[in-house]
């Protein structure tokens, strides 16, 4: 039952809202017909970080100029191409040229499901025979990024990636297959135009590898890989590239890889997972799913509207959004374990649907997760800047939620906004909150409990040292500062590390029961900030609310809200007793001096 409109959906209502219809891509854009699905697995343990390279020693390879272009593939230039298959000289550069104005300088036009239609071209060379050891490279699927892989060696690869659509820059993301492998060589890859100066691939962070042989055979997903991970400075063009480079070892022969920055979570792995919960008859009764509105491709950007039974009359709301940049996919994997908490039968899920309204919307940005882009919509730039300039015909999903926000104000209290992204620079996970300095003492206290709570309950994950509070101008357009200037108190961004954990004896990369775990701990720690024990002095308790213990589960002692606020006023005297004759006092001092 939809509770904004108040009525049951109907049947043709409920099939077109999960009959998983395709993606809507580009009109540029080829797809292969395949259907890309992977396995989820949990490694039996942690997977360490590698020992980080020295970022000014670049690996002994050959340029790709003296190479043979292998795959090259770029949307809306099925005739534009750089020669395959042929020894590269100055009459075939392998530079790819910039794309032509289908891409570049100009707007996205329309979609269709499937993407371009007619016969598909062929980007990659064909094999001369069974003894041609040459990598088959593919990337034209659900958040794909591959442009173009030129073969500098028997069994070396420099990589291009695609910026994103409609920009000529934002190229941190990749995703691709490779077939036809060997395993007793030691390949390497280097991917010559990372945007990026600064990367957690220069701490340790290996690329993740997908075997389909193990994962069919033994059941094994996506594992971290690589040796010799080395990220630097590609060359003194201006502006600078920067490479990521890596050796690896396929686990078989002629078996079909993908390789991945972080764990892919696509847009109709969001619908099968909103298929589930439709036909689950317990979940379903109190998650209303509806379209909160259509992006620039025709995709539903969707709604979830979560509550317990009794109605909603004095409720205040929760609202949460994830992956505005497609890139991010950690953030899906915890949105994901926050809706599985939220919807579960646990004792502390029950309070909290009977404490509050969540409103959430899990994909953003569908249309740049279905293209591959690492950051922007098809509008051609960054959702998460755009929040106070948004138009309907834009940035859709970002207007319509921002909207949404102000209707909801205007019933009830929003307690707290949370959007969920991930973070390719810093490791463990953070929040960015906004004390725009102005405020009392006592309320730019209470901007930085729900951090310090949450770090208390993920302690091996949580790094409170690494939040920031400082309202930048530069972040005006951001969801979180927007929905604060709304009038929501608590408005965070949630930041999940492309990388891992450095806490609590940890020094290895996140798995997806990692990211998942940071859902339930975030309900966790909502409940902690909003408590209605008496015991403990939070937020005002929801009026009517029963005032029930709640079991802790394996999250460790409560955090006291009044104990976290004196912690907090402890951390931030003895940050600015270092500073000569401030006399430990923070209260009239700027975010930005305090971060500083």
């Amino acid at each position: 039952q939809t509770l904004h409109q108040g009525r049951l959906a109907t049947p043709r209502e409920l099939q077109a809202l999960f009959s998983l219809p395709a993606p809507r891509w580009p009109i540029e854009c080829e797809v292969i017909q395949e259907t890309i699905e992977h396995i989820e697995w949990v490694p039996p343990e942690p997977e360490p970080f590698c020992p980080p390279m020295d970022p000014e020693q670049a690996p002994d390879s050959l340029g790709e100029e003296q190479g043979t272009v292998v795959y090259c593939s770029c949307p809306g230039t099925r005739a534009w191409a750089a020669p395959l298959g042929v020894p590269c000289s100055p009459q075939t550069p392998t530079t790819v040229p910039a794309p032509p104005a289908a891409l570049q300088g100009s707007r996205f036009t329309r979609a269709r499901a499937g993407g371009a239609p007619g016969p598909l071209s062929s980007p990659a060379a064909p094999l001369e025979g069974p003894q041609d050891t040459t990598l088959l490279f593919e990337s034209r699927f659900e958040s794909g990024n591959l442009q173009k892989a030129v073969k500098v060696g028997p069994y070396e690869y420099v990589l291009t990636l695609r910026p994103d659509l409609y920009t000529a820059k934002h190229t941190q993301w990749f995703y691709f297959r490779v077939q036809n492998t060997r395993r007793e060589p030691l390949y390497r890859f280097t991917i010559a135009n990372m945007a990026k100066p600064k990367s957690l691939y220069g701490q340790g962070l290996q690329p993740l590898l997908y075997s389909q042989w193990d994962a069919q055979s033994r059941g094994i997903g996506w594992r971290r890989v690589g040796t010799d991970v080395r990220y630097y400075r590609g060359g003194v063009e201006e502006p600078p590239a920067f490479c990521l480079s890596w050796t690896v070892r396929f686990p078989h022969d002629g078996d079909t890889c993908f390789f991945a920055p972080c764990y892919p979570y696509t847009y109709s792995d969001l619908q099968r997972d909103l298929r589930v919960l439709a036909a689950d008859p317990v979940r379903s009764r109190y998650c209303a799913v509806r379209a909160l509105c259509r992006s620039l491709a025709g995709n539903t950007v969707y709604l979830l509207t979560i509550t317990g039974p009794g109605g909603v009359a004095g409720k205040r709301a929760v609202v949460a959004s994830a992956r505005a940049h497609p890139g991010e996919s950690g953030g899906s994997w915890a949105m994901r374990g926050f809706l599985d908490f939220l919807l579960s039968a646990h004792a502390d899920a029950q309070l909290l649907r009977r404490l509050f309204i969540f409103e959430v919307v899990p994909m953003l940005n569908p249309d740049g997760v279905v293209v591959g882009n690492s950051r922007c919509s098809l509008a051609g730039r960054d959702p998460n800047r755009a929040y106070g300039t948004a138009l309907p015909g834009s940035f859709p999903g970002v207007w319509h939620l921002r909207a949404m926000v102000q209707r909801v104000l205007a019933e009830r209290e929003v307690v707290l906004y949370c959007d969920f992204h991930g973070h390719s620079r810093k490791n463990n996970v953070f929040m960015y909150g906004c004390d725009a300095g102005g405020d009392s003492a006592g309320t730019r206290l209470r901007q930085r409990i729900f951090p310090l709570m949450l770090s208390k309950n993920a302690p091996d994950k949580f790094s409170f040292p690494s939040c920031k509070f400082q309202v930048q101008k530069s972040k005006e357009g951001t969801g979180r500062v927007s929905m604060w200037r709304l009038g929501v108190s608590y408005s965070y961004t949630l930041e999940v590390a492309f990388g891992g954990s450095t806490l609590g004896g940890r020094s290895s990369h996140f798995s997806v029961e990692d990211l998942q775990s940071l859902g339930r701990l975030f309900c966790d720690t909502l409940l902690d900030f909003c408590d209605p024990v008496p015991a403990k002095v939070g937020l005002d308790p929801t009026p009517g609310c029963p005032r029930v213990p709640r079991g802790r589960g394996d999250a460790g002692t409560v955090p006291q809200v009044q104990q976290c606020l004196a912690e907090a006023d402890v951390l931030l005297r003895q940050r600015m007793s270092h500073e000569p004759g401030s006399r430990g006092s923070w209260s009239d001092v700027s975010p930005s001096e305090l971060e500083s």
